[in-house]
């Protein structure tokens, strides 16, 4: 196919992919108060799920209220008139993506896949299913962890011994920050996926992971700090153990997928 030809089939590609978002878009936007009350907000609530859980933790491990996590008490406010009407919009179309990222990973697969041999196809197998587990796995761990350890904190957080600032954070502040700890989880939590992928076309090796190391928690130092709003030290540990143990996970797998190709090149020789 020429350049232009190529151009025209990654057109339809992410034309099918922006109907797929702008269907589920429609589809929650419909139900976008429901969606507000028990989900967009839910981190910022008393009786979320986690908040509940890890203090019910707490008590049968005997340890007192050493997990609760202080009650978030705030109220959130917008300064334009069309503050709540646009928000409205950035939430359907946010959940939207979310909700659809399997399809959409599956149209640039259609679209990478004629330029693959039959043996990177075999190879790819179930790339799908691999990629978007990952994500929803990190999507789920900054939102029902992440995000409320991170909220709980700015929350109390207190400037000075006089009580005279009131923290009130605007809508679209809120959602922003939320919108980054999911996303930015899911896409962190892809670590596993980009080592099956960069090994099997000879970019990584497991020595070169085991080599650099300390350079890399270094890094993943970092992404923790970027991903978590707040500068609490407990916040970016939760993200950087995980993202630790992903490392040594990827490391795993790159050995084992460098051990079959060696073997298979050995064998070909």
């Amino acid at each position: 196919m020429a350049f232009v030809d190529h151009l025209e089939a990654l057109r339809w590609h992410v034309v099918r992919s922006l109907l797929a978002i702008i269907i589920l878009a429609i589809v929650v936007y419909i139900n976008i108060d429901w969606i507000f009350d028990h989900i967009v907000t839910g981190p910022v609530q008393k009786d979320f799920f986690t908040y509940t859980w890890l203090c019910n933790l707490s008590h049968q491990l005997h340890a007192g209220d050493a997990l609760c996590i202080p009650p978030i008490n705030i109220n959130m406010q917008t300064t334009a008139y069309g503050g709540q009407f646009i928000s409205s919009f950035t939430i359907a179309f946010v959940i939207a993506f979310i909700i659809a990222f399997p399809y959409i990973f599956w149209e640039f697969w259609r679209f990478i896949r004629p330029a693959l041999n039959p043996k990177e196809i075999k190879n790819t197998r179930g790339s799908i299913f691999w990629v978007s587990f990952f994500f929803f796995f990190g999507a789920a761990f900054g939102y029902f962890l992440l995000a409320p350890f991170t909220f709980s904190f700015l929350a109390n957080f207190t400037l000075g011994t006089h009580t005279i600032v009131e923290t009130r954070p605007t809508l679209t502040d809120y959602i922003d920050n939320l919108v980054d700890i999911i996303l930015g989880t899911g896409i962190a939590f892809e670590l596993p996926v980009a080592s099956f992928v960069l090994t099997k076309i000879g970019i990584l090796t497991p020595t070169f992971l085991k080599k650099y190391r300390k350079y890399a928690y270094i890094i993943i130092l970092v992404v923790a700090a970027i991903i978590t709003p707040s500068p609490d030290w407990m916040s970016q540990t939760i993200v950087f153990i995980p993202l630790m143990v992903l490392y040594e996970i990827s490391i795993a797998i790159s050995k084992r997928i460098y051990k079959k190709e060696d073997e298979a090149t050995k064998e070909w020789s």
